[in-house]
């Protein structure tokens, strides 16, 4: 939106934006009238061909039939020569010798020319394979076209006496076919240009009464909005000035205006709006004075108690997740025990798979805990060997669900990252893979080359749809609240992602959903 820095400006304003407008109409008009003027040329030219068309198509078929006519008439009276010969002399005689462009023409079917009356010389020479200026063997197809039963029409450039120069020409042929003669004649239709140029000047004329019409208006308008500056936008002006004295004013003297220092009535209600905002706004400081007075000591307190809150948590936090990683030790020990006696239990292999979920837990609460005070440097590792332990990790927790896992993992793919950071990675892809999967559907691992510097890690599961994946990497969400966790693993994973220039792109639709990480090989810096 265009904002005024003055009357000045808006008047300005006012003018350019009349100028633009009467611009677009006037543009908007023109070429309304110049497509209406093409529909026009397009209907003359149309008409025009359409009506010469049938003239010539009618001529040729009069000259047909006399010629059938006296041919059958005088046939077994005189010879075949001697009737072709009068034919030729009546069509002669019929001919408007004061139009060049008005003629017969007749070739045999093998492109000899018949009869020809603007050029005799041609007359008795084979024209068959004569071509016009675009390629095209006129007198074949003619030939051709007339041999049809109704005959047919060809277009072509062909030399116009009457302007000395070649022009484009349609012409229609008929064949008698008991002399193999091909009957036709043609009009040009460069005649169509003189109405053309006739439509155009009264399309120009139209275009000028147009353009001055619009200008006469935009004239006018501007004029008009020059008036309404240089009256009314004076005293509007006079007015804020009066309203402006009286601002500075108020700082010394507590008065409200004099009605009669303004002249528009809008102005003195504003001005009495100002001096009761101006009271109220004096009230409200002695108020925040008052209460600044007493608010400083109570963020200090409010603070203090929250810092103590937050510290707590984090001690609770802390304590919780040590406390539970001995008696995890102890369960996982004794599991390994119990398989060791007690081989192929679904009972023990149960327990073990709620173990190892318990595991995963501990492990993202205590890098969430660890992550802003230890370092996490980076090595050179094995990303082969990693997930196919941690594949063979999660293999009894995918079995319990019902899920299985099909691996398409290139060998000896090495990348430069911290190990711990890449398990939580893996891990929650492949925990949450089995916690969203259909039951008895297939997780798909993918790990392979994208390019010499880039490797990529996908998962793809058979599950619902994620519908608001802009918030799946958020705190705490969780896409279905009765699968359980806490929904932060995907919230640990963005970060590490982020940290270490990890494009990651997720695909979910009604079929299936995949998680795809692209790691950089050898990245040696993190955000």
């Amino acid at each position: 939106m265009i904002k005024a820095k003055s009357l000045y400006h808006l008047i300005l304003y006012s003018i350019v934006f009349i100028v633009i407008l009467t611009s677009s109409f006037t543009f908007i008009i023109i070429e309304n009238a110049f497509d209406e003027f093409q529909e026009k040329i397009d209907i003359i030219k149309t008409d025009f061909s359409n009506k010469q068309k049938d003239l010539i198509q009618a001529d040729i078929k009069k000259t047909l039939k006399f010629i059938e006519y006296y041919h059958n008439q005088f046939r077994g009276i005189k010879s075949e020569r001697e009737i072709q010969n009068d034919v030729l002399n009546s069509i002669e005689l019929m001919r408007d010798t004061k139009d060049v462009n008005d003629y017969v023409f007749i070739y045999d079917f093998d492109g000899t020319s018949v009869y020809y009356p603007i050029s005799e010389k041609n007359i008795g020479k084979n024209l068959y394979e004569f071509t016009d200026p675009t390629g095209k063997k006129v007198i074949k197809e003619i030939i051709d076209v007339s041999k049809e039963n109704k005959g047919g029409f060809v277009q072509y450039i062909w030399y116009k006496p009457e302007i000395k120069k070649e022009a484009l020409k349609i012409s229609y042929a008929l064949s008698y076919k008991p002399w193999n003669w091909t009957i036709g004649t043609g009009i040009y239709l460069d005649e169509i240009d003189k109405v053309v140029k006739e439509k155009k000047y009264e399309y120009d004329e139209k275009i000028s009464n147009y353009v001055l019409q619009i200008l006469s208006l935009t004239i006018m308008l501007v004029l008009y909005s020059v008036f309404i500056y240089k009256n009314a936008t004076i005293l509007i002006v006079n007015d804020v000035k009066e309203i402006g004295k009286y601002f500075k004013e108020t700082q010394k003297d507590d008065m409200r205006i004099k009605q009669d220092r303004l002249i528009f009535g809008e102005f003195k209600v504003i001005a009495n709006y100002a001096y009761d905002a101006i009271h109220n706004i004096k009230d409200k400081n002695n108020m925040l004075q008052h209460l600044n007075s007493h608010l400083e000591e109570t963020v200090e307190h409010q603070t203090k108690e929250l810092k103590n809150l937050i510290d707590s948590q984090k001690q609770f936090l802390k304590n919780s997740v040590h406390e539970v990683n001995t008696p995890l030790a102890i369960i996982r020990t004794n599991v390994d025990l119990l398989k060791m006696h007690t081989p192929n239990n679904k009972y023990i292999s149960n327990i073990e798979s709620g173990t190892k979920i318990i595991q995963y837990i501990y492990d993202d609460l205590s890098y969430l805990i660890k992550k802003d005070r230890v370092d996490y440097p980076k090595e050179y590792i094995s990303f082969t060997e990693f997930l196919n332990e941690r594949l063979e990790f999660f293999h009894g927790v995918a079995a319990s669900n019902d899920l299985s896992f099909i691996t398409n993992i290139d060998e000896d793919i090495y990348i430069k990252f911290n190990k711990t950071e890449l398990q939580r990675i893996v891990d929650n892809n492949i925990s949450n893979s089995i916690k969203y999967s259909y039951a008895k559907s297939p997780i798909y691992i993918r790990l392979t080359y994208f390019n010499d510097d880039n490797v990529e890690f996908s998962v793809k599961t058979n599950s619902d749809k994620i519908e608001f994946a802009d918030k799946i990497f958020n705190d705490f969400y969780r896409e279905n609240d009765s699968r359980g966790g806490f929904g932060l693993g995907l919230k640990i994973v963005k970060e590490i992602c982020d940290k270490n220039f990890v494009i990651i792109n997720l695909d979910s639709n009604d079929k299936h959903t995949k998680f795809t990480y692209r790691f950089k090989i050898n990245e040696n810096t993190t955000s």
